[in-house]
C-alpha cells in the first residue's frame, strides 16, 4: 500500500478530471489525500479519499478568500494582460500557499507521490523543499513547448518541416519574451521561500521530470519528435454510469429519426449567446433536425427566446454519457472534457472556442481531422448551420471520430494511471515509456 496526496487548484476543470484516478487508488488499497476547495469536498470524499481543505491562500469555493483588490484589478485588464495577471496573482501566489500548507499536510501524512494538475505549481516546490516526487495531471492540450509545435494558446497547427521549425522557434523565442514578466515573477515569489531561480517559465514548468499523465490518446494530440519520455497518454478521463438518471419526458424523441445536434458551453464559458442562442436559431423549426441544449447550471428561464422554436429541448444538465449514444453532431466551445465524452461516442463536432485552453482544443479537432473549427467565440447562426450540414454531407467527419472512439476504447484511463504512479511510489524514479502499458 503506497500513499498519494493530490493537490489541484479549486475549479471543475482541475478537480473533476482527478477524480476516477483518486477513485481507482483507493480500490487499488492505497490511501489518498487530496487537498483542494472546501466546495469540492462531497465530490473528493465520495472516491473514498479524505479531503484535506485550503488554509491558506485563495480556495475560488470561497469567495471571501479572494480579496476584493484582485477582483477589481483582475476584472479591469482584458486580454493578454488579464491572462498573465491571473497566472502570477492567481496560480504563482497560490504556489506560495500551497507549499505552506502541503508541507504541513506532509509532516501527518508523509506521502509517497504528490499528484497535481498542471496549473498546482505548489507539488514541484515541494519536491524541491526536500518533499516526495511528484507527478503532473495533464487535462488539456500539452502544456510544455516543443519544436514540432507553436506555442500553446495560438491556436496554430503544428509543423515539424524545416520552415515550420523555423516557426516554432521564433514563435516560441516570441513567447518567452512575451511572458519574460510572468518568469521573472514567478522567479522572484520562489526566491520569497527560499528556493533559486531556475528561469523557465510557467507552461514548462508544469512538466513534472518524474511522471505526466496526459489526459488523451495520441491520435488526438500533436506529434512531438522531443517528447519527453516521461510523458504518458493514458487515454480520456470518462464519468461512470449514472444509475440514478431519469430521463425528461421527452427522450424518446432521440430516436425520431431526425438529426440530433446537441449544443453545449460546458461549466466556465457559459454566455448563452455565444453558442446555445445561435445555434438554436440556425434550426429554429427545423422538422428534420431536433435540438438538444444544456446550459451548464444555468437557469433555463433566463434564456430569452420568446418562442423557444419547437424543434429545440433545453435542460440545465443531462449526463453526455446518456446522450451522447443519440447525437449526430455536438457544437462546442472545446472545454476538453465535453469533447472527449463525444470522441468515445463516435461524434463528430462543430467547434467555436476562444478563451482558456478553447483555442487548443478546438485546433486539435481540426487537426484531427473529427470536425470543423470556425474559429470564433461567438459564430453566426449561418455559419453554425453550414457547419453542421458540411460535417452531415461529409462522411470522413464521422468515419474520423470512429476512428479517435476505438482509440479511447483502447485505454483505462484510471488503471493505467493508477498503475504509472504505483510505480513511481514504488521506485522514486522517474517512469519513463517504455514502462508505460501504451507504448
Amino acid at each position: 500500500m503506497a500513499r498519494f496526496l493530490i493537490g489541484t487548484i479549486p475549479a471543475f476543470g482541475h478537480v473533476n478530471p482527478a477524480l476516477p484516478i483518486a477513485r481507482k487508488l483507493v480500490e487499488r488499497g492505497h490511501q489518498v489525500w487530496w487537498y483542494t476547495g472546501i466546495g469540492f469536498q462531497s465530490q473528493v470524499e465520495q472516491t473514498g479519499a479524505r479531503h484535506v481543505p485550503i488554509r491558506t491562500g485563495i480556495d475560488f469555493t470561497v469567495p471571501d478568500t479572494i480579496p476584493e483588490s484582485l477582483k477589481e484589478e483582475g476584472f479591469s485588464l482584458k486580454g493578454l494582460a488579464q491572462f498573465k495577471f491571473c497566472l502570477k496573482h492567481l496560480f504563482v501566489d497560490s504556489a506560495a500557499a500551497q507549499l505552506k500548507d502541503l508541507t504541513e499536510i506532509l509532516q501527518k501524512f508523509p506521502a509517497d507521490v504528490v499528484l497535481s494538475d498542471l496549473f498546482f505549481l505548489g507539488a514541484s516546490w515541494v519536491h524541491k523543499k526536500g518533499g516526495p516526487p511528484w507527478a503532473t495531471l495533464g487535462t488539456t492540450g500539452l502544456f510544455f513547448s516543443s519544436c514540432d509545435t507553436a506555442p500553446f494558446g495560438l491556436g496554430m497547427q503544428p509543423d515539424a518541416s524545416a520552415l515550420g521549425r523555423f516557426r516554432n522557434y521564433w514563435l516560441n523565442r516570441f513567447q518567452q519574451f512575451l511572458f519574460k514578466d510572468v518568469t521573472v515573477y514567478l522567479d522572484q515569489v520562489r526566491g520569497s521561500i527560499g528556493l533559486s531561480p531556475d528561469y523557465q517559465n510557467f507552461f514548462d514548468a508544469s512538466l513534472s521530470p518524474f511522471l505526466y499523465l496526459q489526459q488523451t490518446v495520441p491520435s488526438f494530440e500533436y506529434p512531438r519528435s522531443d517528447l519527453p519520455p516521461q510523458v504518458h497518454f493514458i487515454g480520456a478521463s470518462l464519468p461512470e454510469q449514472l444509475n440514478s438518471f431519469t430521463p425528461p419526458s421527452w427522450w424518446d424523441e432521440l430516436n425520431s429519426g431526425k438529426v440530433v445536434v446537441h449544443v453545449t458551453q460546458g461549466t466556465v464559458s457559459t454566455e448563452a449567446d455565444d453558442l446555445i442562442v445561435p445555434t438554436i436559431k440556425a434550426f429554429a423549426n427545423d422538422e428534420d433536425v431536433l435540438v438538444v441544449a444544456t446550459t451548464g447550471g444555468k437557469a433555463i428561464d433566463s434564456f430569452n427566446i420568446d418562442p423557444m422554436p419547437t424543434n429545440v429541448r433545453l435542460e440545465q444538465f443531462i449526463p453526455h454519457e446518456h446522450l451522447m449514444p443519440h447525437v449526430d453532431v455536438m457544437v462546442t466551445n472545446g472545454g476538453p472534457h465535453g469533447v472527449h465524452m463525444a470522441l468515445a461516442n463516435g461524434v463528430p463536432l462543430v467547434a467555436a472556442g476562444q478563451t482558456e485552453d478553447k483555442p487548443e482544443i478546438c485546433a486539435r479537432i481540426e487537426w484531427a481531422g473529427v470536425g470543423v473549427n470556425l474559429k470564433t467565440k461567438k459564430p453566426h447562426p449561418t455559419q453554425l448551420k453550414n457547419a453542421v450540414q458540411k460535417i452531415l454531407a461529409s462522411p470522413h467527419y464521422r468515419q474520423k471520430a470512429q476512428l479517435l472512439k476505438a482509440d479511447i476504447a483502447r485505454y483505462d484511463a484510471p488503471t493505467e494511471a493508477a498503475v504509472l504512479l504505483e510505480q513511481l511510489a514504488s521506485t522514486k524514479q522517474p517512469v519513463f515509456k517504455k514502462t508505460s502499458v501504451h507504448t
